[in-house]
């Protein structure tokens, strides 16, 4: 039998993301997240927008559903930290997708929800 992170391990695993939706968040276009993960575990870097410097860390809870708690520096200065919970799906194209419903934790108040799709092809910028 399958373990239930060997999915979102599949999906995630040294892949790139771009926002798709986040009308309530920092992130946005131009920001690019790179995620990694070991035996069940998350981790990931995020920059590019607003975002001058961001990280993630979490877990897998579920064959297509992770947590994360996230951090932030903005280009303004601002330190921003927060929560969210998410779904690892799939689009029309075979990208790899992720939905959230996420809060803030420090910085800011309120939350919203967000969605990211996989970079297929060599961003026009070098984000390693």
């Amino acid at each position: 039998m399958q373990h239930p992170s060997a999915t979102v391990h599949a999906r995630l695993h040294d892949r790139r993301f771009a926002v798709a939706n986040n009308a309530q968040g920092v992130s946005g276009t131009g920001t690019v997240f790179h995620y990694q993960i070991e035996d069940g575990v998350i981790s990931s870097t995020y920059h590019g927008g607003r975002i001058r410097v961001g990280t993630q860390v979490g877990r897998v809870t579920g064959a297509e559903t992770i947590e994360l708690l996230f951090q932030c520096v903005t280009l303004e200065g601002e330190l921003r930290a927060g929560w969210s919970r998410g779904t690892v799906g799939v689009d029309h194209a075979g990208r790899t997708t992720l939905s959230f419903v996420w809060g803030w934790l420090s910085g800011a108040i309120g939350g919203g929800e967000s969605s990211y799709v996989e970079i297929t092809a060599a961003p026009v910028s070098d984000f390693a």
